[in-house]
């Protein structure tokens, strides 16, 4: 039996994988500290709970639109409006089985077989494969850590062909956790303009940015941008609701209507009494987002000041998400090895660079209590002076 032709070159998620192994020997009873999740460590709060189960009181378990439920569509709208500066109508957004989902959905209505989508790297694992899905071709653009891991408008330029139909850009970014200023997302949107390319903005650790660091949305920078650009967002990391799978996305309005057209004949409506538990998430207090980016702030700050001491490692400070990326180059070994050895040694889960298009770092993400941080770090550390 054969399989169809564009599953050749896609891969299983390497993050996922080897979360699920270092869950699966916490387990056994294996002490492991694990740094590769994607996940907040925080439960889901209670008042998003409670609504959630409410709806299953009322019974309110039935199919809704496709797109979702209207008061969670207006509830958006006015999200992106208030904390985003974009004007969207109800309409115009569609609620999906995660941002991952809504990603998906955008690059399938908008890139054809033949087109190309410019994507930084190091990227989130999972633009690429999308990209392939759908028939078109991923453009992967290095970035630095000299340039705080960011693709400029010149770069960006300098990988435009005849072909590009989309680019991707993530702020606050997986796994490099940069976060693009104002100017630097203007610059690239009037890059996008000039030939009409589209613009997916990933926008899912929005909330979670440190020191003085502000998120922009592209979309907000200049109308020809708005146009241009489907915003992506959801619940997963603000709010902890990576198993609840809603997210959401914002689009000019051909886009979203063909956006609800896939999902229709996919998954059709995201779960409905999640749907309520979301309404809450944006409607009621956002005291749980403070407090959970403030913890987060702690272990980024220790976790970032105690790499700094580790021999042979260096790293860039993040200014967003709950990753940091570690510099391994010097101990001349691929990301790949590197994390299996420390895995295999040290019950120490990192993800390694390879899985984000740059073999010479290791993601380690502080979405993990302060004991597990330092009792990891530690074991990092000694690993290291083994090698």
């Amino acid at each position: 039996m054969e399989l169809a032709p564009r599953l050749t070159h896609i891969t299983p998620s390497l993050t996922l994988s080897i979360d699920s192994k270092a869950k699966a020997l916490r387990a056994e009873g294996v002490a492991v500290c694990n740094f590769a999740a994607g996940e907040p460590d925080f439960e889901t709060p209670e008042h998003i709970k409670t609504a959630a189960q409410k709806a299953l009181h009322e019974n309110l378990t039935k199919y809704t639109p496709s797109a979702g439920i209207l008061e969670l569509r207006q509830a958006i709208a006015h999200k992106f409006k208030k904390e985003n500066g974009l004007d969207y109508l109800a309409t115009d957004i569609i609620v999906s089985c995660g941002a991952k989902q809504s990603c998906f959905n955008a690059i399938m209505a908008c890139v054809s077989e033949g087109d190309e989508v410019i994507i930084p790297s190091p990227y989130w694992l999972s633009y690429p494969e999308m990209v392939r899905l759908a028939g078109a071709e991923p453009v992967i653009v290095p970035t630095t850590a000299a340039n705080n891991w960011k693709m400029t408008a010149e770069d960006f330029e300098g990988a435009m062909s005849p072909r590009t139909k989309m680019v991707i850009i993530n702020s606050p970014g997986n796994p490099t956790g940069s976060v693009y200023t104002k100017e630097e997302l203007r610059a690239i949107a009037e890059v996008a303009a000039e030939e009409e390319i589209l613009i997916l903005s990933d926008e899912i650790y929005e909330h979670l940015v440190y020191d003085e660091t502000k998120h922009v949305s592209i979309a907000s920078v200049t109308p020809e941008a708005h146009d241009l650009t489907i915003t992506v967002n959801g619940f997963s990391k603000a709010y902890a609701m990576t198993g609840w799978r809603l997210g959401y996305l914002g689009a000019p309005k051909k886009i979203a209507q063909a956006i609800d057209s896939i999902q229709s004949h996919s998954t059709s409506n995201p779960c409905t009494f999640a749907q309520y538990g979301a309404l809450a998430a944006l409607t009621e207090s956002q005291q749980c987002v403070t407090d959970m980016r403030d913890e987060f702030n702690i272990r980024r700050e220790y976790m970032f000041n105690r790499l700094g001491t580790i021999h042979r490692i260096s790293a860039t400070k993040p200014l967003g998400a709950f990753y940091i990326l570690a510099d391994i180059s010097k101990f001349g070994m691929t990301s790949m090895n590197f994390a299996d050895r420390l895995l295999s040694k040290t019950n120490v889960a990192v993800i390694p660079g390879i899985a984000f298009g740059n073999d010479h770092v290791i993601r380690l993400s502080y979405a993990a209590g302060m004991d597990i941080i330092k009792e990891g770090l530690d074991r990092l550390e000694n690993f290291c002076r083994t090698l």
